[in-house]
């Protein structure tokens, strides 16, 4: 990207609820977009499952599922984007308690879909889309993600 350090992503940290799906059922499209960066990026879903949904909704997917016990939500996340070593992490989400991991990954990307976004996550993202799908294809078509973010 012109203007910005290489990025290097190995792995794609995602919320699930708000993000990869609306009221716990997967947002159209994710699962073939998910398929499709599988073969070039570790993908890992982290989820409090307000739903109870997750583990129906991703079986079958190339995706390691991380469910979260309740509280601190949003620094679990941040130390699993640490873990992964941030520098080759991109992570999406859309909540607050998403805000963290956004921000410390090498490439933070919030959704604003059906159900919103908080303002603290557009606040620690690099890059804001209006889909779930439009975010995954920025990382399947990088040039977009170039003219977005080059300076």
């Amino acid at each position: 990207i012109p203007g910005s350090a290489p990025l290097a992503l190995e792995h794609l940290v995602l919320d699930f609820n708000g993000t990869l799906a609306e009221d716990g059922e997967l947002v159209a499209g994710v699962d073939e977009a998910l398929a499709r960066l599988a073969p070039s990026i570790r993908l890992h879903v982290v989820t409090a499952d307000t739903f109870g949904t997750v583990a129906e909704e991703l079986a079958g997917l190339p995706v390691t599922l991380v469910v979260l016990a309740p509280g601190a939500q949003d620094l679990a996340k941040r130390r699993l984007v640490q873990s992964l070593g941030a520098g080759s992490v991109a992570a999406i989400g859309n909540g607050r308690n998403d805000r963290l991991m956004l921000a410390e990954a090498a490439l933070g990307i919030c959704v604003v879909q059906r159900e919103g976004a908080a303002a603290q996550a557009l606040a620690g993202a690099r890059v804001a889309c209006g889909s779930i799908v439009d975010a995954l294809e920025l990382l399947l078509e990088p040039r977009r993600l170039v003219a977005t973010l080059r300076t």
